[in-house]
């Protein structure tokens, strides 16, 4: 099917004087005009055009195209050598802190072990304690001596309404026997 001057050209990408100058050069049999006088181009003149307007277009682009190359690539390489020293500045970074909380895990991990034994030091000690308690109550108080304890409480509460200056009354309780055998009686 015969395109126009004109469609070819918009096909081609190239001006309509382009396509015109190579009809023109074209031989007469792969001329034609139709019945209004437009120049219409035949697929065997197509083919000749489009051989002629492509060459020259791939060659421009190739050109173009390797300088365009040239100057990306130098970007790129640019750009790729800008990357590499960023990533190895992190890379760097990331390895200072990790080496940072390393340090800081170790330093928590020796607190936490340190207040572990204070805890279990301390556990201890308070059960100890307890129990040298509990021993002192039992060999302080007996069945018989808990009543007179009782007796002795009461006598004390009557005792303390009584009080002048210059007797004091010391409460009765359970420590007031290894009080009195220490500091004699008060």
């Amino acid at each position: 099917m015969p395109k126009t001057i004109r469609e070819l050209a918009d096909q081609l990408n190239v001006s309509k004087q382009t396509i015109q100058y190579h009809y023109q050069r074209l031989p007469a049999k792969n001329r034609q005009k139709d019945s209004q006088g437009t120049n219409m181009i035949r697929p065997k003149a197509e083919r000749i055009i489009r051989d002629k307007v492509a060459k020259p277009l791939l060659a421009n682009n190739q050109q173009i195209d390797s300088k365009e190359t040239t100057k990306t690539n130098k970007d790129n390489n640019e750009l790729v050598a800008t990357l590499i020293k960023e990533v190895e500045d992190l890379k760097s970074q990331r390895d200072k802190q990790l080496a940072t909380k390393d340090r800081q895990i170790d330093s928590l991990t020796k607190l936490i072990d340190q207040q572990q034994k204070l805890q279990l030091s301390t556990v201890t000690e308070n059960r100890q304690l307890k129990e040298h308690v509990r021993k002192l109550s039992y060999l302080v108080e007996s069945p018989n001596s808990t009543k007179k304890q009782q007796a002795n409480d009461q006598q004390t509460k009557c005792r303390v309404g009584e009080t002048d200056n210059k007797e004091r009354i010391i409460p009765k309780s359970w420590w007031r026997f290894w009080k009195t055998k220490l500091f004699g009686r008060l």
